[in-house]
């Protein structure tokens, strides 16, 4: 089965909206978002451990993610998944159904 029978053909799927009036619609949440972001990461930087973390991987991971953020190709969310995730190790054990 391709991934188009699976997920529908192109032509069954709704035409992405406009930028313009995807930006309209997504503004206020995106804006949200940024500034929820901005104080969590305010908040690990008023920590009076903060020099601790030097090298901590996930700050890192963060930082990565961010300049993601900036990047205007196609793919972001993709790509900062990837920043978060393990890679593939084919010796991981299988779940067994329960």
């Amino acid at each position: 089965m391709s991934v188009s029978d699976r997920n529908g053909s192109a032509s069954d799927r709704p035409a992405p909206l406009p930028a313009r009036q995807a930006l309209d619609m997504y503004f206020l949440d995106i804006r949200c978002r940024l500034l929820d972001l901005a104080a969590l990461l305010d908040r690990v930087d008023r920590g009076g451990d903060r020099p601790a973390l030097a090298g901590d991987p996930r700050l890192e991971r963060i930082r990565q993610a961010i300049q993601t953020l900036g990047d205007s190709s196609p793919g972001r969310a993709e790509r900062i998944q990837q920043i978060f995730s393990l890679p593939y190790d084919p010796a991981w054990e299988r779940p067994t159904p329960r």
